[in-house]
């Protein structure tokens, strides 16, 4: 028969008893999978990758199979069509490559340990059991466990257990689910449980590495959103518990497995004594996201991973719906302001940037189509523009419906938009599909022209861009009437601006509240008239006025030279998303200085002059009586003080260092980051150096770890650069997980680049061997280029990835990249002297 891509169109799988035998002692693993199922052709095929298939039978009889590890699958030969059961027996290897069945590895009182846990997003089940390993091919499962255990030893699933016998562990029969979504876990655990309104078991586990107050934190957040969501979407939790583990070593941020949610020690565990609050928003937003999906991708699941942002770009925008419900003095819909918009716009704004319906098949690009920028926000802010139109009580109707429809099956994109559709009375597929289908958005050109208002809308680019005459329905929100709701047309003209200023009385604008994904290029006259007024905007139209600016200018449709002067009109604001949006625009304006050069102390005295107010205002140390903006604005306001070199600062930063040299993990989580950093970079040694790498090694604080990693990448000793090198490929100090941030903040050094660069070249072999499966393998690819903007780092960088352009899952990354760094280059080459000339002329 020819090859099939997806193995459903041969067999339908109903049920599978799973009994899987572990040997931790040995790294190995072996088992049956028994699948009962429906035969569609005499060859069926089941997915397998990097197992030992040793028999297979249907019905009690051996039959002639195959493997084709090309296909990573089996192909079995049966007699007939319909109603089979298969038992496959098979072995494996445990691996550390954290997909799969995996360890991770951790210390208590320095004696090592493991905890076995699973990762099966995107195709790795395969990697565990035979199966069917695609969303679409939904059964019940029974798993039987078994494992080298020894007494004190905690063991959870998806469902609860239900009884143990001859060392075996089993397990209630799950709900009709996909594959991706089992998950089991077993090792020395701790864990606290509470139940919410509704009855559903709600539990937080992890090593005992961590003090038992580190659990509070989420126990409390992940109950009240599963009550949150079971009023929001009117439908019941399906299951009768909900367990979130932290796993010491995880290649993701979390993972949506039904009943048994996984994350990343760092977004789940925290101190409820010293964490900043912008880590306590990631943890519950992270959370959050992953308990969304409980419904949205585990009750109903995507038809196929072309449909990836059906999963998640919701699970993205319900995060922040349910965490602005549970903590609504965070304000976290400004948090999504600062950095899932600006993170999307920055991307789509790329040719060749994926659209955020992508067609795929190949098991390693469906990896590469993770893209956080795509997937997740633009997806998000899509999906934010629907319920901006349809309202919250349509939203939840159609949802409802949605999950009535499709409980326990699989959705696309048309289903969602049809139930949302009928539940609020607006045909939603002609207006999202031009953002689903099509890659980017436009800018919207507003301008008088011989006394008329008019507008137009034209793709953005950023860099080298080919023009296709795009056109998007783009929800307007205008201040204006005369514009309209939805605005479909290349261009409109709106009427007489001097009659429509009149009658409104205010500066023309367009995307107020910054929610549809455009940005606006106004004209000298209507910008002059908006800045006049700047001050009557509320503090999300003052940051979408910033982003804007740094958008146009990074497109080159303005110049960063006229907007330079125009950033202390917003130094003194004490809003975060303002403050946010004006650094992350100044920061821009450090590559067009040389390191040593006149130009950067410039640049240095600018960031001086933007900060020494709020420095005054705000100090360095916490208060009690801070707002959450001054505590979220404080991190924006020190990190600028030291860049400009501000002696009062460091020095500031400095006592407090010493204050607390006995205790660093004691100092305020808030400002800690600061002052580690401000000690190795200006009042530096190796034994400074070796006590904080040793802190990073026993500590299991991930915030105060984070703060190491930041304060040592830092270091101007090219020594400690060479011993932190040195220390990427050693896992007991630095985790394959947490190596791209170490990496990052080396070659973000200027002393430290060449040889953090120098080594990506030289190690990719072990790079890709250690975390090649990864779906975040690529963007180490991607940190780099958002750091590189000379020719010569542009050369190197082709010279590099360009005979790596035909790896599966790289393509598009190398290819997006290079023309990321290329179009920097030429911004760089082209405005270098007007913009340090515009620095400097505002700094006299």
């Amino acid at each position: 028969m020819a090859t099939t891509t997806h193995f459903y169109e041969t067999f339908h799988p109903e049920h599978y008893d799973l009994y899987i035998d572990i040997n931790r002692a040995q790294k190995v693993f072996s088992g049956r999978s028994t699948i009962t199922g429906d035969a569609q052709t005499t060859e069926v095929l089941i997915h397998q990758n990097f197992l030992k298939i040793t028999k297979v039978q249907a019905d009690g009889q051996a039959v002639p199979f195959t493997v084709d590890n090309d296909l990573q699958g089996i192909r079995i030969q049966l007699t007939k069509t319909g109603q089979v059961t298969l038992a496959i027996d098979y072995s494996a290897k445990l691996t550390d490559s954290m997909m799969g069945i995996y360890p991770s590895y951790y210390e208590v009182d320095g004696e090592k340990k493991q905890l076995i846990g699973t990762q099966f997003e995107t195709t790795a089940a395969r990697q565990a059991f035979p199966c069917v390993d695609e969303p679409e091919a939904k059964a019940t499962f029974d798993l039987a466990l078994k494992f080298d255990e020894h007494a004190g030893e905690t063991v959870l699933s998806n469902m609860p257990e239900k009884k143990i016998e001859n060392g075996v562990h089993y397990f209630d029969t799950t709900v009709r689910m996909s594959t991706y979504l089992i998950a089991f876990a077993f090792g020395e655990l701790q864990g606290k449980q509470t139940k919410t309104k509704s009855g559903v078991t709600v539990g937080v586990y992890g090593t005992k590495a961590h003090r038992a107050n580190e659990l509070d934190f989420a126990l409390d957040i992940a109950k009240r959103s599963i009550e949150f969501y079971e009023d929001f979407y009117q439908t019941p939790y399906p299951l009768p518990h909900s367990w979130q583990l932290a796993l010491p070593d995880f290649s993701a941020g979390a993972m949506e497995n039904w009943g048994l949610v996984t994350y990343r020690e760092a977004y789940l565990l925290l101190d409820p004594d010293n964490t900043a609050l912008e880590i306590k928003q990631r943890v519950a937003t992270v959370i959050a996201h992953e308990l969304a999906h409980q419904w949205f991708g585990d009750l109903v699941t995507m038809k196929w991973w072309d449909n990836l942002w059906l999963n998640e770009s919701f699970a993205n925008m319900m995060e922040y719906v349910a965490i602005n419900a549970l903590e609504p003095d965070w304000h976290i819909w400004e948090t999504f302001q600062t950095s899932e918009a600006p993170m999307a716009l920055q991307r789509d704004a790329t040719d060749g940037v994926q659209s955020v319906h992508v067609q795929v098949e190949d098991p390693a690009e469906i990896d590469a189509i993770f893209d956080s920028a795509i997937v997740y926000a633009k997806g998000a802010r899509m999906l934010v523009m629907v319920r901006a139109m349809i309202g919250d009580d349509a939203l939840r109707a159609g949802l409802k419906q949605y999950f009535i429809a499709h409980k326990y099956g699989n959705a696309t994109g048309d289903d969602l938009w049809q139930a949302l559709g009928e539940a609020s009375g607006i045909q939603l597929n002609a207006i999202m599909n031009t953002w689903l289908e099509q890659p980017g958005y436009p800018v919207v050109t507003a301008s008088v022209e011989a006394g008329q208002l008019k507008i137009s809308q034209q793709q953005f680019f950023i860099g080298d861009g080919k023009e296709v005459g795009r056109q998007w329905q783009l929800p307007l929100n205008s201040n204006y009437d005369a514009a309209p709701a939805i605005f479909k047309d290349q261009s409109a003209t709106l009427g007489d601006y001097a009659q429509l200023r009149q009658a409104n009385g205010k500066p023309f604008r367009l995307n107020v509240g910054n929610n549809s994904h455009f940005i606006v290029k106004y004209d000298q006259q209507l910008l002059d008239d908006i800045l006049a007024h700047v001050d009557d905007l509320t503090h999300i139209d003052q940051l979408q006025l910033l982003q804007d600016f740094r958008l146009l200018a990074e497109g080159r449709q303005i110049s960063y030279a006229t907007v330079v002067p125009l950033l202390s009109r917003f130094a003194a604001s004490d809003s975060t998303v303002v403050n946010a949006a004006l650094y992350e625009l100044a920061a821009n304006l450090k590559k067009f200085v040389t390191p040593g050069s006149t130009a950067e102390q410039q640049l240095r005295t600018l960031y001086d002059q933007l900060s020494a107010a709020q420095v005054q205002r705000l100090g360095w140390t916490p208060k009690t009586s801070d707002s959450f903006d001054d505590q979220l604005t404080r991190p924006y306001i020190l990190s600028a003080t030291l860049y400009a070199q501000n002696k009062q600062s460091i020095l500031a930063a400095h006592e407090l260092f010493e204050g607390n040299a006995q205790n660093l993990a004691g100092l305020p989580a808030d400002t800690r980051v600061f002052i580690l950093r401000n000690e190795v970079k200006n009042f530096g040694n190796a034994t400074l150096f070796d006590q904080l790498l040793t802190d990073y090694r026993q500590s299991t604080d991930a915030s105060y770890k984070a703060d190491i990693c930041a304060a040592l990448t830092a270091t101007p000793d090219a020594a400690g650069v060479a011993k932190l090198i040195d220390a990427f490929e050693d896992a007991d100090t630095i985790k394959p997980q947490d190596l791209r941030a170490w990496y990052r903040g080396v070659l973000a050094n200027d002393a430290g680049q060449q040889a953090a660069w120098d080594w990506l070249r030289n190690d990719w072999a072990w790079l890709e061997a250690t975390v090649g499966g990864d779906m975040e393998f690529t963007t180490y690819i991607t940190v780099t280029s958002r750091i590189f903007h000379t020719a010569d780092r542009l050369a190197e960088f082709k010279a590099f990835f360009e005979p790596k352009l035909n790896t599966p899952g790289l393509t598009r990354e190398i290819k997006m990249d290079t023309k990321v760094i290329a179009s920097r280059v030429a911004l760089v080459e082209a405005e270098k002297d007007a913009v340090n000339a515009a620095v400097a002329e505002t700094v006299k």
